[in-house]
């Protein structure tokens, strides 16, 4: 049994891993030797992690010019939101989307998850449950009325509608959201995924929504939470801490560092959590996963 779930899971595409029996941990951190043409960005889409991810595992790795031979860390670990697994889980804090795909009898559970961009200061991506409505392929984009009024106050009003094709930041797949507006989509600046850059829909590298798209049935729960502290445990009880810097950018007061340790003691049930240990994760927010011991 054990040998055929490692070998099914080595079969699977980067991202996707068998549901854990015990525990909320998939995956594991590796590195790879960069290219000299090699940018981090480069790596980072390559192994689907976003801008902020591999900056954040990399800190002293340059973003455009790593240099060849340069070890870069690609942070392929994952503690599980601490929601439901059905359908589309979203995590604006992490800028990460999990999916829980439907499986056929017999089939081991399994979850996908995504780097993502979301929206920007005063384009929230709005939070909450809603669903899938509709699925688009080459749709053509209407610019909203915020963006003709900025566009047309710098003198450069946009086109009623862009077309599909290259210049359209829809790129070629998008599925609606029931929330007006909204939609997880493609785009034509993959550079941005990662990063806190749209106005409020959520984009995907265009492999990954094309990988998605036709799976993803209209009507899929989609739950679109704000964690930016997770909680993890491994199958063997151990307990781990990963932060990251919240959406409102502030920082965690000690009601939150209280919190964090009442949850880690309530779980572990004996012992108590290291406080300076925990403080010190919350306050460099850099979404490592971390044990607590």
């Amino acid at each position: 049994m054990a040998s055929g779930a490692l070998a099914s899971e080595a079969e699977l595409p980067k991202g996707h891993f068998l549901l854990p029996e015990e525990g909320n941990i998939v995956g594991q951190n590796y590195t790879v030797t960069a290219s000299a043409e090699d940018t981090l960005l480069d790596i980072a889409r390559e192994h689907s992690v976003g801008y902020e991810e591999i900056r954040m595992a990399n800190p002293d790795v340059s973003i455009w010019l790593p240099g060849e031979g340069t070890e870069v860390t690609i942070p392929s670990q994952f503690i599980l939101p601490d929601e439901p697994r059905t359908g589309i889980v979203i995590n604006v804090a992490e800028l990460r989307m999990y999916y829980y795909p439907e499986v056929e009898e017999g089939e081991a559970p399994r979850v996908e998850t995504y780097p993502i961009g979301i929206g920007r200061d005063a384009y929230s991506t709005p939070l909450g449950i809603t669903e899938t409505t509709m699925r688009l392929e080459n749709p053509a984009w209407y610019p909203p009325e915020s963006i003709r009024r900025e566009a047309a106050e710098r003198g450069d009003p946009p086109p009623e509608v862009v077309p599909p094709g290259p210049d359209n930041p829809l790129g070629e797949y998008a599925i609606l959201l029931d929330i007006p507006g909204y939609l997880i989509h493609g785009t034509n600046q993959p550079d941005g995924i990662g990063m806190r850059a749209s106005r409020g829909c959520i984009r995907m590298y265009p492999e990954d929504i094309e990988a998605v798209f036709w799976r993803v049935p209209v009507g899929t729960k989609v739950n679109i939470i704000d964690a930016p502290i997770k909680l993890g445990w491994g199958a063997d009880g151990d307990a781990y801490i990963q932060a990251f810097t919240a959406t409102d950018e502030q920082a965690f007061g000690m009601e939150t560092l209280l919190n964090v340790i009442g949850l880690i003691e309530e779980h572990e049930g004996e012992g108590r959590a290291n406080y300076e240990q925990v403080s010190r994760v919350l306050e460099d927010a850099n979404g490592r996963i971390v044990p607590l011991s």
